[in-house]
This record gives structure tokens, sequence and C-alpha cells, in this order.
């Protein structure tokens, strides 16, 4: 008898008279139990974003290039990295010269030097206000959204679901599911050190949310 096998031995002795555990009731709740209206899950959406001090854009699909520029201007953003695959009618209003393109991969000290990032998402959490992106089209490597200092996300209505397992019935569904994934819930912020919010030590200061629906 080694080590191991003569200590879980004199556990089972000490808890021979003991009951047995009570049971442990696994009733949780499941991704298809859908117990909200779309319009009530962005509304939650936007609460949680804002409470996490996120900026929130509200657009339809006729004037989100109008809010995606305004928001750029109103930020004074004028050089942005925009990944591949990135909806060519979001940008139709941006300045052809404001818009930098990942091709060759950009260092992450000339990331750095730009005024942020523009991406799409693949499905947001109402409940947590998390916005989930897999490096799927028009989103780019990791990177891209780690080093620069204001992140511009576009969320589309039909990917914003109640709960977490909602959200990862969704990431189970795509295609070439292995990629990484980046969960954002909010600004980048740690409290780590005799509890100071510090923001802006793993990811951007600033997430702006343009949610179109």
């Amino acid at each position: 008898m080694n080590a191991r096998e003569e200590m879980l031995a004199r556990i089972r002795n000490a808890l021979a008279d003991q009951p047995p555990p009570a049971a442990v009731e696994r009733n949780y709740r499941r991704a298809d139990d859908h117990d909200s209206s779309p319009d009530t899950r962005l509304e939650l959406l936007v609460d949680r974003l804002v409470d996490y001090k996120a900026t929130v854009h509200r657009a339809s699909p006729e004037t989100a290039a109008t809010v995606i520029a305004g928001a750029l201007t109103e930020r004074g953003a004028r050089r942005v990295v925009v990944p591949d695959e990135f909806p060519a009618d979001l940008l139709a209003e941006v300045a052809a010269e404001s818009v930098v393109r990942d091709d060759p991969a950009l260092l992450a000290v000339e990331l750095d030097r730009l005024d942020g990032v523009i991406t799409t998402s693949t499905v947001a959490i109402a409940e947590t206000g998390t916005i989930v992106l897999d490096a799927g089209p028009g989103q780019g490597r990791r990177a891209l959204t780690l080093v620069p200092d204001y992140h511009l996300c576009v969320v589309r209505a039909a990917d914003v679901v109640r709960g977490v397992p909602e959200g990862i019935a969704r990431l189970g569904r795509r295609e070439g599911n292995t990629r990484p994934l980046t969960w954002i819930s909010g600004p980048s912020a740690t409290s780590d050190i005799e509890l100071q919010r510090v923001e802006g030590v793993h990811g951007p200061r600033t997430l702006a949310v343009v949610l179109i629906s």
C-alpha cells in the first residue's frame, strides 16, 4: 500500500459510521429555457454594459454606419485598426484614411499607437453584460482587442442571448469552435492591489458598443 492508498483508507475508516451525504439537486436552467423576450434581453444587456462603465450607442441597420462614424468622431479616433471581413457597409461613413488594416500583422507597438479598434462580435450575454469574440470574421486576432486603448464593438440584436447556458450553446454551434475566445465584461479593470480599481491593465480602458436592432 502506497501513501495515497493509506490516506484514502484512513478517510474511509473515519467516515464508516457516518450517514450517506444528501443528494445534490441538479435542476440547473438549461440553454433551451428561453424565459425572456428579445426586447427584455436587449434592455438587460444595455443595463449591464452601462453599469460596467461601457458606452452604448443604439442603432438600426439603416443608421449603423452613421452611428459608428459618430462614435469615432466623438472619441477623436482618427486611425483605427479594422480586422479582415468587417462589414464594409458599416464603414461607409468612416474616412478611408482612418482605417488601418492588420495586413501584414501589426506589431504590438504599432497597435499601441493607434486610436482604437473596431470589431464585430459572436454573441452577447445579457445577464452578465458579456460580449464574446471568437476570432471570426470581422473580429481579428486577440491582440487587436487587447492592445489599443479604445474598442468599438458592434453587437447585433440577433446575437444577444439571455444567460451563459444560451451563450455556450450558441458558441458550440459555430463552425471551427476551437478558436480562442475573448470574453469581455466592460472595459478592462482590476482591483487586485489594495482594492483600488485600475482600468486598462489587461485590455482597453474604454469600451463602446454599437447595438444594432
